[in-house]
């Protein structure tokens, strides 16, 4: 499955979250740290869900960049 991460700057590090897992947020001093992480915790995620018996969400969000005129 691929699911859309929104990774955000902090002040001393970055965040990501999973607009389609609510609850699974990962953070990282890099972004390519905070990446690995929001990976793992995916994974980690959806196992959750399984065991508890929940279904797990079908990737459903789209991200687009949008231009604007400064």
């Amino acid at each position: 499955m691929r699911y859309a991460v929104v990774i955000e700057k902090a002040q001393s590090n970055y965040s990501a979250y999973v607009p389609d897992l609510p609850g699974c947020v990962a953070t990282g001093g890099t972004v390519a740290e905070v990446e690995a992480e929001i990976k793992e915790a995916i994974a980690f995620h959806i196992d959750g869900l399984r065991e508890d018996g929940l279904p797990v969400p079908e990737p459903a969000s789209q991200v687009e960049y949008v231009e604007v005129a400064a």
